[in-house]
């Protein structure tokens, strides 16, 4: 495959949606129309490139972002699919992370959906400049207009569409194109890669001028000479409103918006060139910010070029069974070549280059250099976890690290046999390697080894991954809520340590305030001691002792939305001790705890259920049954769709519920949306 040097010709893509919006069956049309595949895959045949994993392939879904680079029309563009299920959000964050540019595919039916949203809002964050493609144009109950409305009104979103489908449903015949003004059709013989140019029918050109009007008035806005041409009537060319709508994409103040039908093999090839004609190219996109190692305050900018000193961010690690462990890595600037060394800033380390792959789905190809704009495989770093930087020794930088969502379910697992435990064990670490959104531990009391995960799916898979690539059958528990726990009032405390070891007095005083704070600031603890006497090693200790006690509170769960301020503390010369802090910092919040009204926190769900009307009694019903509120019930196409807040305490076999209860017609999909205050029913939680 040739792979072009020019960075202006190249392309770093992700492709992101709500579940079975498309996704991977757009991206094999992608591989199929450029030549990279010879032969269309299928998500529902389980035979699709991109979901190369056993579990994908078995349920239809994708659960591991994937990565190929493709060639069209001399540009490269390479391609993460991202999955589109709620609990492996965490795949799309670190893909949006390091991307320049995304496509968001809706489905025509259902439109604007939970997880399309969570995505939607998270490449605002990244500030990813993305373009839409509406899908499923074919499929019954297909509204692309609806689509639009919603891209607006539920994202906040500016959507212009540069092509509108003609017809719908089994009366979509394929799309007009704004600019030209022509109709494009695909042959179906020829799997949509004979595509043909013609006149808009008849009874469609009308509604295509005032789409085209409507295309050109909202491209104008974005530039102030497009716009005094456009008041005063003189025409605009299709290659100025080209330039102007680039700009609006790449400041993030417009959405170009296509549309087709993957799975018939409409409208791919167009929308192949809005990636090319739209979303940046490295050197496009807006300097990498870090900071100094040194001076964490200082910002320091990397421009996307070969001759800027090396920068690079790893954004994903995986155990391959041939290659062991591989960082995937996104360079931002500068060179990377075989043999060379690289500093590790946030491990404080060394590390040696001794592969460089680059990525096509499952297969790797062993290449002798990468430059800034690359998405390539190192194996064998030895340091590299998710989220950290790789940089040049002389010149280093920091890279902010990628937040993701924390766990809130937990389940038991054991090995079958007393030998596989150690395996065990290690099989997990490299899961928990792989994914930040996966943890285990062993609890001291029991001895079981518990795994915490952000939904039921997410536990499934990864014991399902743990027989199948490491070898060690693990007998699963029922899945249980991850509780947290937080404060009810203000406290202020002491804590003493005075006692003699050995020969020597060991002395440590301090007084502190201990408060809860607003949901979701997590854990704060402040140092406002003045006490001049007072090393910053003894001050540096009370921190330490502090967030040491906040790990776990009075009832065994972790602590969340608190606050310590350290105010006073005393200095006995000769006897105070680094320990001596530690510890009666430690004794101070443990009992401010206590005193301090602790309340049992428990995860609550944001729920969408999408159901045919007349089962609309029984699941708003058993919602409540659940303490669910019911927050909004709205009609899509021809369904129902009813908006909820729900504990995870009471969503464990909800699916099953539904099934019986719609006759398998219902959905719903969970995203996590907070934490609040857990209901006691007789004395238990």
């Amino acid at each position: 495959m040739p792979i072009t040097s020019n960075k202006a010709n190249i392309r770093n893509i992700g492709i992101m949606a709500h579940i079975d919006a498309g996704k991977t069956t757009t991206t094999e049309r992608i591989l199929f129309y450029s030549g990279y595949l010879h032969k269309l895959g299928e998500v529902d045949e389980g035979n699709a490139f991109m979901d190369f994993m056993e579990q994908e392939k078995e349920r239809g879904i994708t659960i591991m972002s994937a990565c190929t680079p493709v060639v069209w029309k001399d540009y490269l563009i390479n391609i993460i699919d991202t999955p589109g299920h709620v609990d492996f959000t965490a795949e799309v964050q670190r893909s949006l992370r390091v991307l320049d540019g995304a496509i968001a595919i809706f489905c025509a039916v259902g439109g604007v959906e939970p997880q399309s949203e969570t995505v939607w809002h998270q490449a605002d964050e990244y500030r990813v400049p993305r373009i839409a493609f509406v899908n499923k144009m074919d499929r019954t109950g297909a509204n692309f207009y609806k689509v639009l409305d919603m891209i607006r009104d539920r994202l906040g979103a500016n959507p212009v569409a540069v092509e509108i489908p003609i017809g719908s449903e089994d009366n979509f015949k394929g799309v007009i194109d704004l600019f030209k003004m022509k109709a494009m059709f695909f042959s179906a013989e020829s799997q949509g890669s004979v595509q043909t140019e013609g006149e808009i029918p008849e009874d469609w050109r009308h509604k295509a001028e005032e789409a085209r009007q409507s295309m050109i008035e909202k491209i104008a806005e974005l530039d102030d000479a497009l716009i005094d041409k456009y008041l005063s009537g003189e025409p605009i060319s299709e290659n100025e409103l080209k330039i102007a709508l680039k700009k609006g994409v790449l400041d993030l103040e417009i959405v170009p918006v296509l549309t087709g039908a993957s799975l018939k093999n409409v409208g791919v090839q167009p929308l192949i060139d809005a990636v090319i004609d739209y979303l940046p190219s490295p050197l496009e996109i807006e300097p990498a910010f870090g900071f100094d190692i040194k001076n964490p305050d200082k910002k320091i900018e990397r421009l996307p070029k070969d001759d800027e000193a090396f920068s690079a961010l790893v954004f994903k690690v995986l155990t391959d069974p041939y290659v062991g462990r591989v960082s995937i890595i996104r360079i931002y600037s500068g060179v990377l070549k075989l043999g060379e060394s690289k500093l590790n800033p946030g491990a404080d380390k060394k590390e040696k280059i001794l592969k460089i792959l680059k990525l096509y789905a499952n297969r790797r190809e062993e290449i002798q250099e990468a430059t800034a704009g690359d998405i390539v495989a190192i194996p064998g770093l030895r340091f590299a976890k998710t989220g950290d930087t790789l940089c040049d020794q002389n010149q280093p930088i920091l890279f902010e690290k990628i937040r993701f969502l924390e766990p809130v379910i937990n389940q038991s697992v054991e090995a079958r046999t007393l030998s596989d435990q150690e395996r065990l064990l290690e099989a997990l670490g490299k899961l928990a390697d792989e994914d930040p959104t996966f943890q285990f531990k062993t609890d001291e009391e029991s001895g079981q080894v518990i795994i915490s995960g952000v939904g039921e799916l997410h536990l499934e898979i990864m014991v399902d991954r743990l027989a199948r690539e490491f070898n060690v059958p693990a007998k699963a528990g029922k899945p249980m809520v991850a509780y947290r726990e937080t404060v009810g009032k203000e406290v202020e405390q002491e804590g003493l340590f005075d006692r003699t070891t050995g020969s020597k007095n060991q002395y440590g005083y301090v007084k502190l305030i201990l408060k809860p704070t607003g949901r979701g600031e997590g854990i704060v603890v402040k140092n406002e001691i003045s006490n001049k006497q007072l090393d910053e090693l003894y001050t540096v200790a009370l921190q330490q002792g502090a967030k040491e006690a906040l790990n776990v509170g009075p009832n065994g769960y972790p602590m969340m939305d608190v606050e310590v301020r350290l105010i006073d503390s005393k200095y006995v010369d000769g006897e105070s001790t680094e320990m001596a802090y530690k510890i009666a910092a430690t004794i101070a919040v443990k009992d401010a705890l206590r005193q301090a009204n602790p309340i049992l926190l428990e995860p609550v769900f944001k729920v969408e259920v999408v159901s045919p009307d007349e089962y609309m009694g029984d699941i708003i019903s058993d919602m409540n049954a659940r303490r669910g509120r019911i927050e909004g019930i709205s009609q899509r196409g021809t369904m129902q769709v009813i908006s909820c807040v729900a504990p995870l305490s009471e969503m464990f076999g909800y699916v099953t519920k539904l099934r019986s209860q719609s006759q398998g017609r219902a959905v719903y999909t969970m995203t996590f949306s907070h934490y609040e205050p857990a209901i006691q029913k007789n004395g238990h939680y």
